[in-house]
C-alpha cells in the first residue's frame, strides 16, 4: 500500500544524506514530503518559526508515516522535535532510521547522535523510543526495507487511541540542546542532488 511519507531531518547538516535517501526511488516522488531546497529554506528562516511551523503543518497535511532521519545532531534540532511530536499527535505512524554513518559531499561520515525518541513519552511515562523502531539505513539496507518499517510503523501507532499525545520529557532551547548535544559541525550540501555511486538505482526525478 502507498503511503505518503514526511521525511523529518537536521537540515544543514544532513541535507545530502537525506537526499542519498530520496534519489533511491524507494517511494514515489509524489508520496515524499518534507523537502526543501535551500533557497526556500533560507527565506522560510527569515520569515521566523510561524512561516516554519506553517510550512512544516502543510507537509505533514495528508501523510500517515514520519520517518525521522537521524544523524549525528538529529536529536537535539528544535524543529526535529517539534515534527516528532506533530507527528505523533496528529495520528502518524514514526519511524527513525540512522543515517550519520552515509557519506556527505566530501566523503565523510559522521558519529551516531543520540536516539531522538528518548526525548518523549506519553502521558503515562512510557518513553516514544519503547515505542517507535530505529533502523540503520545503510547497515539493515533501507533502500530494499524501507517500505517494510513504513507500514509496521503505521501498524504500531494504530495499537495507540488518538488520544494518546506525547510531550517532552524535558523541553530544552535551540541553545541549551545545543550545548547538551555539542557534536563538531561539518559544513553541509546545499541542495538535494546526489548523484551517482551515491545511490546504484538513482535516476533523474523533478518534482
Amino acid at each position: 500500500m502507498a503511503r505518503k511519507v514526511f521525511f523529518s531531518f537536521h537540515y544543514e547538516r544532513d541535507a545530502w544524506r537525506a537526499g542519498q535517501v530520496r534519489n533511491c526511488n524507494v517511494l514515489a516522488n509524489e508520496d515524499e514530503f518534507g523537502f526543501i531546497d535551500s533557497v526556500d529554506w533560507e527565506k522560510l528562516q527569515r520569515e521566523g518559526d510561524e512561516a516554519i511551523e506553517h510550512w512544516i503543518n502543510g507537509q505533514l497535511n495528508g501523510t500517515s508515516v514520519s520517518v525521522v532521519l537521524i544523524g549525528a545532531e538529529t536529536a537535539s534540532r528544535p524543529w526535529v522535535r517539534y515534527e516528532i511530536v506533530r507527528s505523533w499527535n496528529r495520528g502518524n505512524g514514526i519511524v527513525g532510521v540512522w543515517i550519520h554513518n552515509l557519506k556527505d559531499k566530501d566523503g565523510t561520515i559522521d558519529p551516531p547522535g543520540h536516539n531522538p525518541f528518548e526525548h518523549f513519552q506519553l502521558a503515562d511515562g512510557t518513553p516514544l523510543s519503547k515505542i517507535c523502531k530505529v533502523y540503520d539505513w545503510a547497515g539493515e539496507d533501507g533502500r530494499n526495507h524501507l517500505g517494510e518499517w513504513v507500514e509496521e510503523a503505521v501498524e504500531i501507532r494504530a495499537k495507540y487511541a488518538e488520544n494518546d499525545k506525547i510531550d517532552e520529557v524535558e523541553k530544552l532551547g535551540a541553545a541549551q540542546a545545543s550545548k547538551a548535544f555539542a557534536i563538531p559541525r561539518v559544513t553541509a550540501s546545499a541542495g538535494f542532488a546526489p548523484k551517482p555511486p551515491w545511490c546504484p538505482t538513482y535516476v533523474d526525478r523533478k518534482r
